[in-house]
């Protein structure tokens, strides 16, 4: 049993109160378990209290975090970005340790190694920018465009300029045809940085790019070997390790040119190409033609209907929640014009559709009130319906039904609901309106 053995050879063993269902941000597993439990504290790196009592006022924050079951990631269950105030101070990170200005001159070697002579690069999240400005120091000839909400406005290189923005990638990327995307140190404070490189991903074949994408992060790997606990605090929502860096990646439909460690191990980063997929923009391009069709049809079907009430014709809607309370509501059917609704479920009657709020009534009542229309929102149903309705001896002149944006007639309208059992498609609708020949009406059956 798997239970059983998580409990020898020393392994913790686990209760039901460990494991929970959380999406990893990094694979998008849904199973974890609990790794960190550190209470709650303040922001370590936003708050800037500027007193000792009003550090001592700081609200607290939960620190919940846990390890995904798959790739290993460790994430704050608990986080929530709207609690990080971003805008009030700077996220500062020291950039001039001796042994960490040579990391980050190594990394800069490797990107002017792969970038042409006049580049375009973007950086998302620039911060105070200096990384980007060194950059473009060892090569003034391109164009250097940082964007960050918070970051620093204005540059004494003239090759750079920075935005106090976020980067879209839908618009922006198509903009500025970048040759590099770097990301440093963005991704352990979102939540979901997997997301977002998709986003990218997406957004370079939207446009017909293929840009190289520098991504840097914390890495915990020696958390493990240590037991560190200092690396988890609330600003930090994710906290990589080498494989759920890796899984991230393999995620993100790109292909990897460089993984790699730096800073002795504290730090993974990687050079990748944006490649997106062929599916992703046909589907899009797809949920695209749907919306459209789907706002014209829901303008064609409110004119009809509003024609259908002006000619005085009486109509009966047959289905009162769910996919029918969907389409009443959809399509502006209130009760002052449209005050029948009708249900076969007589646990319904009595109940109101949601929205639009007619009462709804057993079906029934179409015995005794006659109509001139019945109107089946849910079409997959109109069949059931129209048998049930002659059985019922329950008569009207047309039975509609939504199809491709218009109401169609059930019985002689072109459409894919005719089934092969029961009466013919071409068989006309009076048909219909009686029960066969000594047999009781269904309904009188039922009751």
């Amino acid at each position: 049993m798997l239970s059983e053995w998580l409990g020898r050879d020393g392994a913790a063993r686990l209760e039901s109160s460990d494991i929970s269902v959380t999406t990893c941000p990094a694979c998008g597993y849904h199973v974890s378990a609990l790794f960190y439990d550190g209470g709650a504290q303040p922001l370590a790196t936003l708050g800037w209290p500027q007193s000792e009592a009003e550090a001592r006022a700081m609200p607290k924050l939960p620190l919940r975090f846990v390890r995904c079951l798959d790739c290993g990631h460790v994430f704050n269950a608990a986080f929530d970005y709207m609690r990080v105030p971003y805008g009030d101070q700077p996220n500062r990170m020291f950039n001039r340790g001796l042994r960490w200005s040579a990391f980050l001159e190594r990394v800069r070697s490797e990107m002017l190694e792969r970038l042409p002579s006049r580049p375009v690069v973007v950086e998302i999240g620039h911060g105070e920018g200096l990384f980007l400005e060194a950059l473009a120091a060892a090569r003034p000839e391109g164009r250097y465009i940082g964007f960050d909400p918070h970051g620093a406005t204005e540059s004494t290189h003239p090759g750079v300029s920075f935005r106090r923005a976020l980067f879209r990638p839908e618009s922006h990327m198509a903009e500025w045809k970048p040759d590099l995307l770097i990301s440093r140190h963005v991704l352990e404070h979102l939540s979901d940085p997997l997301g977002f490189v998709q986003s990218l991903s997406f957004a370079a074949s939207l446009a017909g790019l293929h840009p190289l994408l520098y991504i840097e992060v914390p890495c915990i790997d020696r958390v493990f070997e240590t037991g560190r606990t200092e690396d988890f605090y609330y600003e930090h929502n994710s906290h990589f390790t080498t494989e759920s860096f890796s899984r991230m990646v393999a995620r993100s439909f790109t292909s990897v040119d460089a993984l790699d460690h730096g800073y002795d191990g504290e730090v993974v980063y990687a050079f990748l190409r944006l490649k997106g997929r062929l599916e992703h923009l046909q589907h899009a391009r797809s949920a695209k033609g749907f919306a459209e069709t789907a706002r014209a049809s829901r303008r064609v079907l409110m004119l009809e209907l509003a024609d259908l009430h002006l000619s005085g014709k009486r109509v009966a809607f047959w289905g009162g929640t769910g996919k029918c309370a969907a389409f009443l509501q959809a399509h502006g059917v209130d009760a002052a014009r449209f005050p029948l609704v009708v249900d076969s479920d007589p646990g319904k009657a009595g109940s109101h559709v949601p929205g639009t709020g007619q009462r709804i009534e057993f079906r029934d009542v179409l015995r005794q009130t006659l109509v001139d229309v019945i109107i089946v929102p849910s079409q997959w149903r109109a069949r059931d319906i129209a048998e049930e309705a002659a059985h019922c001896r329950i008569r009207y002149e047309q039975l509609l039904i939504p199809h491709r944006g218009r109401l169609v007639d059930f019985f002689s309208g072109d459409h894919p609901y005719k089934l092969a059992q029961g009466p013919p498609a071409h068989q006309d609708k009076k048909e219909l309106t009686h029960p066969p020949a000594g047999e009781a009406p269904l309904c009188e059956r039922i009751l």
